[in-house]
């Protein structure tokens, strides 16, 4: 993301917030337009499972509207909606991944899914095998390193947001992301 954007969207959701503070059933639908793709992509990278990410996705809209509609007005206007949705999402992957450790059930899958219509079975194929290379490997982060790996560079966030949505210094999330992206590499290269 450029500066620009990043600066834009800011904006953007601080007049969301205060949408949200004036009128929190107009404006709601707006918060989940604004952060539902961006919160699925990160879920499902973070749990490996589509269902499992539509599930965190609505329960972490289902929490923020619940929550939204118990805070005073002013703490809705100043809340920075990105970071503290990512909380949310995040805490409910993480409570998730504690929950299958408890009682672990099928492998990591693909979480990508079906794949584009438009190439051929071969590509197809390749595509989805680097998919699940890249799924698996990436579940042999801890969780800190991979929920800081993900949100960069899958949801897109600053290292600001994700410090924020993490509740950790900006200078550990870079050296979270730079040590999980080390990490893939390196089980990247250890692949026959």
């Amino acid at each position: 993301m450029t500066e620009d954007s990043t600066r834009g969207n800011t904006q953007r959701l601080a007049r969301l917030a205060a949408a949200l503070a004036d009128d929190l059933d107009a404006g709601f639908p707006h918060l989940v337009s604004a952060l539902q793709d961006g919160i699925y992509s990160g879920a499902l990278r973070l749990t490996g499972d589509r269902t499992a990410a539509e599930d965190v996705t609505q329960e972490t809209f289902l929490r923020a509207y619940a929550a939204l509609g118990t805070y005073p007005v002013a703490k809705v206007q100043s809340l920075k909606l990105r970071e503290w949705t990512w909380t949310i999402a995040l805490n409910l992957c993480r409570n998730r991944a504690r929950a299958q450790r408890r009682r672990p059930e099928s492998p990591w899958q693909d979480p990508a899914g079906a794949s584009d219509p438009a190439p051929g079975p071969e590509q197809t194929a390749l595509a989805a095998a680097d998919r699940e290379r890249l799924a698996h490997h990436l579940s042999r982060l801890t969780w800190t390193t991979r929920a800081a790996v993900v949100l960069r560079h899958v949801a897109g966030l600053s290292y600001a947001e994700i410090a924020a949505a993490l509740g950790r210094p900006p200078g550990t999330v870079r050296s979270d992301v730079h040590r999980g992206l080390q990490r893939l590499r390196a089980f990247l290269e250890e692949e026959p």
